[in-house]
């Protein structure tokens, strides 16, 4: 690992002019469409022309410098890159009351999902702050968390047994909660775990999903949003956050919100709806081959159980975690928001 940071910052040195602001850039999962569609040409060519060359960006993603998804936010408190972003839960062994942006279930739409994380960004803000030295900088959605199935699944009850990849922490103390198994694979695992039957089905965005080929070892798609919307923060390593000045941090601040972070939220129902399409062959698939996955739609019953357990069992045992100072201030804003309260003890 560090040979590969050693080379990342020589060649960013050669590459920086001596007058511009460079930034070095981290970005998500190199393969998927957040990084290709936003992530890539928004620190790569919006905001650098934007700022008329004074500031300049090399971007590289996490995958491609090999770092583990748990060491991304870390690396960038030490100051080894000053831009970063990836998924929140891969940061929660760091701070559990980061659990608290992407609770699963409690939005069914973007409209929602994005009221949420609007809702949580105070105590994002703060929580990146003060654990990782950063300024967030804007949170941005994966489409919602659903269920790729290599077995024959009609509804939630048919998960009960079954050993699942869960896609962050709450995922999985749910899926505990529903008498699956929770089983910890690397996303770039997931197909082969798929198919040698290591585990019967795994969650993460549909488009995700679709782009890494899990249609191809899998069978069923239950499309309840079981993981939620896996947001992805960016954010500055603060000792470069505050090394700028006022008109670069405004800069940077309104081109990120508007030509970044908007239009990613703007575009996450159609992108779910395409993906879903494209997944299963129901619909119109805009970005690709239409593939044959069996379509499994969640019922009234199944979202009904699902919250229950959720508010039940999920949401307070985070609450013992994270302590009963943040499950209060998760109650004030985010619970307000989608309808759920975390029962006092």
């Amino acid at each position: 690992m560090k040979r590969i940071l050693l080379s990342f910052t020589a060649a960013i040195a050669i590459s920086s002019p001596v007058s511009a602001e460079q930034l070095n850039v981290v970005g998500s999962w190199s393969s998927l469409p957040l990084h290709k569609a936003y992530e890539a040409p928004f620190w790569g060519e919006t905001l650098p022309e934007a700022s008329g060359g004074k500031i300049t960006t090399q971007v590289t993603t996490h995958n491609e410098m090999n770092l583990g998804v748990a060491d991304v936010f870390r690396l960038l408190g030490q100051g080894v890159y000053d831009v970063a972003m990836t998924v929140g839960d891969y940061a929660v062994s760091d701070a559990p009351e980061l659990e608290g942006l992407d609770v699963p279930l409690v939005a069914m739409d973007a409209a929602k999902a994005k009221a949420a994380v609007d809702a949580a960004r105070p105590m994002v803000d703060e929580i990146f702050a003060n654990r990782f030295n950063s300024k967030v900088l804007a949170i941005a959605p994966y489409p919602p968390q659903v269920v790729f199935c290599n077995k024959e699944v009609a509804s939630l009850d048919d998960l009960k047994g079954l050993k699942i990849r869960a896609s962050g922490r709450m995922t999985a103390k749910f899926l505990e909660a529903l008498d699956a198994e929770g089983v910890n694979v690397a996303f770039s695992e997931v197909p082969g775990a798929l198919q040698k039957g290591v585990v019967d089905c795994a969650v993460t965005g549909a488009g995700s999903g679709y782009s890494a080929g899990w249609w191809e070892v899998s069978t069923h798609l239950l499309t309840i949003p079981l993981g939620g919307w896996d947001p992805v923060v960016t954010a500055m390593n603060m000792d470069k956050w505050n090394s700028l000045d006022a008109g670069t941090q405004e800069l940077i601040t309104d081109q990120i919100a508007t030509k970044f972070e908007a239009p990613a939220w703007d575009s996450a129902q159609g992108a779910l709806l395409n993906d879903i399409a494209c997944l299963t062959g129901n619909g119109e698939c805009e970005s690709g081959d239409k593939r044959s996955m069996v379509l499994v739609e969640a019922t009234d019953a199944d979202i009904a159980k699902a919250r229950d357990i959720l508010e039940a069992k999920v949401l307070p045992e985070w609450a013992e975690r994270a302590g009963a100072d943040w499950a209060k201030r998760w109650n004030d804003s985010v619970g307000k928001v989608v309808g759920v309260s975390i029962a006092s003890k």
